[in-house]
């Protein structure tokens, strides 16, 4: 579950119907008034398809006052080099590996970084199809686990095969569609 402060951009679903769409704050309304009037109600963030819970004790306002980001004060900077956000970790190398790096121009950081930056961007078409295909399965297990098609739509989605996908969605109620081809137009693009 993800908490609903770090979510930028999430969609309520009731059932089949999809309630509402946009930032925490523009959400929470509508799922508040769905549970209030005694319906059940899935949040996912639309990044991972993790589900967002919010705390929906007391009125509106409260559960506004709640979804406020909290803000830290930036602390405050002295001279010398600026805050990367470096983290220091131990590497285990083997010799002619540490010799490598010790020749490359910059050092053994400059030369990590740049190999890790390079498979970061060679990596980059695979790992997005892989999560836009697990947040697919993730959200059609969740809400669309009881239409028909599902194992076979399962199936297509992992396959990686776009018509047979869209062919066993079809009949889907159009919001559950919608919401389950992401994943499918991040393998063509």
């Amino acid at each position: 579950m993800s908490a609903a402060a770090n979510v930028k951009s999430c969609t309520a679903f009731a059932g089949h119907r999809r309630i509402a769409s946009g930032s925490p704050r523009e959400v929470v309304g509508a799922v508040k008034a769905a549970v209030n009037a005694g319906g059940s109600v899935l949040v996912f963030d639309d990044a991972d398809a993790r589900l967002v819970e919010f705390d929906l004790r007391g009125d509106l306002a409260a559960v506004l006052a709640r979804l406020a980001p909290e803000v830290e004060a930036e602390p405050k900077r002295g001279p010398g080099r600026p805050k990367l956000g470096v983290t220091a970790r131990e590497v285990t190398l083997l010799p002619r590996h540490w010799d490598w790096l010790a020749s490359q121009p910059g050092g053994a950081s400059v030369a990590l970084r740049k190999l890790v930056e390079g498979a970061l961007r060679e990596a980059e078409g695979p790992d997005r199809v892989r999560k836009g295909r697990e947040a697919t399965y993730r959200f059609m297990t969740a809400v669309a686990g009881d239409l028909p098609g599902y194992e076979e739509a399962t199936r297509m989605l992992f396959a990686g095969n776009a018509a047979g996908f869209e062919a066993a969605v079809r009949e889907w109620p159009v919001e559950v569609r919608e919401y389950s081809t992401r994943a499918m137009s991040a393998d063509r693009g």
